[in-house]
């Protein structure tokens, strides 16, 4: 069983700009998204993939993601989704032992920008940058699902 196990914060500042190891556009939405199921395709450069993540206890749910080809992902982004589509640049940004995800969201979500460290544990020990804030694991709104439904815009 594939398990996820991840910390969501907001960034509070540009710091992590320096430490950046890459970046990758994307463009993610929803086939399913409930509460305890949700079924995602994401364009993430030149590759594509579906992912299925079970409901969130704590920090960790199920995930298992499969490559599928890019067509195929173009086809259901452009009409098999739930709500919107999330177009987000991913950077990937190293702090002590472990490299954090930073999601720089655009479209309707733009000026969004989410932390997240995934770990072997919920109680893992990690070095927390100064570029971190407040830690929004438990709140939904920050969830990409809930983002392709209830845009940061409106809030």
């Amino acid at each position: 069983m594939a398990l996820e196990i991840e910390r969501k914060y907001l960034v509070i500042n540009d710091e992590w700009k320096t430490a950046v190891e890459s970046e990758t556009v994307m463009k993610q939405a929803y086939l399913v998204a409930s509460p305890r199921l949700s079924i995602r395709v994401r364009l993430a450069g030149e590759q594509a993939f579906l992912t299925i993540k079970g409901a969130t206890e704590g920090i960790t749910r199920n995930e298992f993601e499969y490559p599928i080809p890019v067509a195929d992902a173009e086809q259901m982004l452009a009409g098999l989704v739930e709500g919107s589509v999330i177009d987000k640049v991913r950077y990937r940004v190293r702090c002590g032992e472990h490299v954090w995800e930073l999601d720089r969201f655009h479209g309707d979500n733009q000026g969004l920008v989410v932390a997240e460290i995934e770990l072997g544990s919920e109680d893992e020990a990690f070095e927390r940058p100064d570029w971190v804030g407040e830690e929004v694991s438990d709140d939904p709104r920050y969830y990409n699902a809930s983002l392709a439904k209830h845009p940061y815009c409106d809030w």
